[in-house]
């Protein structure tokens, strides 16, 4: 179940997470479609989160709906081993999805790429989309690719992505400090 409750320029949203909420406590960190949000109330198998407007704003979060799929994760802990690329949680944007389709067992999915963030996409670089860490297959001029293997599909919300769902998107971070550390050596007009 997912409930979202808005008052003025914030909200609080409320998912059953019978798997997760026995692990996780108030305050902790959790990716809900790849956002990072606080635990703020925990009841039984329910958790609760604040939303900021800026939340709402960046990310597909606004438009879940009480039947939707959530992918949740707990914050990965010092020390443990890292098995994708880092992903903080920090949404970037969120845009549309054009294609969706299988391929055999396996599964393509094609994402618009905006402008403002183009310069951080690379062929066969890192991407999060709804906070799955994921490999760029096809850098094309307005969107990019993704390949999706049966166990990703089995266990994420990635079955559930149609065309024209908005997702969200953290682009590699190692890419943008190298980008703000080489701002330091353009000259400026």
């Amino acid at each position: 179940m997912v409930a979202i409750e808005t008052k003025n320029r914030s909200a609080q949203l409320r998912l059953t997470a019978p798997k997760l909420a026995p692990k996780v406590a108030v305050g902790d960190s959790v990716a809900a479609n790849g956002c990072c949000l606080t635990v703020t109330a925990k009841r039984g198998k329910e958790l609760t989160f604040d939303l900021l407007e800026e939340t709402l704003e960046r990310t597909n979060l606004k438009q879940l709906r009480s039947d939707s799929l959530v992918n949740l994760e707990r914050a990965l802990p010092a020390g443990a081993p890292l098995g994708g690329h880092f992903v903080q949680g920090h949404i970037d944007c969120c845009t549309e999805v054009i294609s969706s389709e299988a391929a055999g067992k396996d599964y393509r999915i094609e994402v618009e790429l905006p402008a403002d963030f183009a310069h951080y996409a690379a062929y066969k670089g890192s991407i999060a989309i709804n906070g799955i860490s994921l490999t760029i297959a096809e850098l094309l001029p307005k969107s990019f690719a993704v390949w999706i293997i049966p166990h990703t599909r089995r266990h994420t919300n990635v079955a559930e992505i149609n065309v024209g769902d908005l997702v969200n998107l953290e682009f590699d971070i190692l890419a943008k400090y190298v980008e703000r550390m080489l701002a330091r050596y353009v000259p400026h007009e």
